[in-house]
């Protein structure tokens, strides 16, 4: 079997085995792989610019919470149906991403931290600023009669689910086509060495410009379909902890792997729900953990599968 066969098995595989989940599974571990796979596609929309582009974002959740207004807010005060909404969501997290993009880019390193970071925290403050139309920290309900897409009801959560693995397969397969072009073989060599893929005459701010634009625009797909799905818009996720979420799941599934945001964050949601039910100090019990993985897998868990046993393994 050749190397590309290999990788279209083994991802093809992975949405197989998550399609037949939707008939198998309780309610209850249906609708927490539903929202896995909604925060897994946010995770693949970081891992394009930290994994594969080696750009250190620490303001995230303002493109997730741009998709999630965007949607939201469209829906509230413009009487706008699911399906333009989503539209409207994207759009305001690919516009935001370029913006954010042409600016921070002007920096490096941790320069390039801090700025994300504030770009993060005035969009944050923005939605607590216009608490008039966001309701601020309250957040607000989208209704269950404005949750139908194509004549879908999304409330439903064998249709939630079959829209979460949508989502998924869409972004997973999207990154991959990616990472496998021409484009994306550039976006590793700035990862590695910047200087060097300057010298050989590439485009390097234009082709970092289009990841911070890829990355945010998928981040806010994912969070426009997060607040359709699950029916409710928030300012906690344009806080700090949705800009950290991201970095923790990429880390602990594998950096510039296309399946380790997606274990990374099955990985970590699943950690702090056992422990969650065996003690209140569940954060602890999840920071070990977290502490002996970094330790003994450095790279991520599909990191060392990559490393010790499939080395094609993209």
């Amino acid at each position: 079997m050749s190397e590309t066969a290999r990788i279209l098995a083994l991802h093809a595989g992975l949405v197989a085995l998550l399609l037949v989940l939707n008939f198998v599974l309780p309610a209850y571990p249906q609708g927490n792989l539903a929202r896995i796979m909604v925060l897994a596609s946010y995770a693949i929309g970081y891992n394009v610019l930290f994994g594969y582009t080696g750009l250190l974002s620490l303001g995230h959740a303002m493109f997730f919470a741009a998709g999630m207004y965007g949607m939201g807010l469209s829906m509230r005060h413009l009487g706008f149906p699911a399906g333009p909404a989503l539209l409207a969501g994207l759009g305001a997290g690919a516009a935001l991403s370029l913006v954010v993009g042409l600016l921070a880019l002007r920096t490096a390193g941790v320069a390039f931290m801090i700025v994300t970071l504030m770009f993060a925290q005035a969009v944050y403050l923005a939605i607590l600023l216009f608490g008039k139309y966001t309701r601020g920290d309250e957040g607000f309900v989208i209704p269950q009669a404005d949750r139908v897409l194509a004549g879908i009801d999304l409330s439903d959560p064998f249709n939630r689910y079959f829209v979460a693995l949508a989502l998924f397969s869409f972004c997973l397969f999207s990154v991959l086509w990616l990472i496998r072009r021409p484009a994306g073989r550039v976006l590793v060599a700035i990862r590695e060495n910047e200087e060097r893929a300057r010298l050989l005459g590439y485009d390097v701010f234009a082709h970092k410009l289009g990841a911070v634009v890829a990355s945010g625009t998928i981040s806010a797909l994912a969070g426009a379909f997060y607040g359709l799905l699950f029916g409710y818009a928030g300012a906690s996720f344009a806080a700090v902890q949705y800009s950290i979420l991201p970095l923790l799941w990429v880390l602990l599934g594998g950096a510039g792997t296309i399946i380790g945001p997606f274990i990374g964050t099955l990985f970590m949601f699943y950690l702090i729900d056992l422990t969650s039910g065996l003690t209140s100090a569940y954060m602890l019990i999840a920071g070990v953990a977290l502490v002996l993985l970094t330790l003994f897998a450095p790279q991520g868990l599909a990191g060392e599968l990559r490393k010790r046993l499939w080395r094609w393994l993209p």
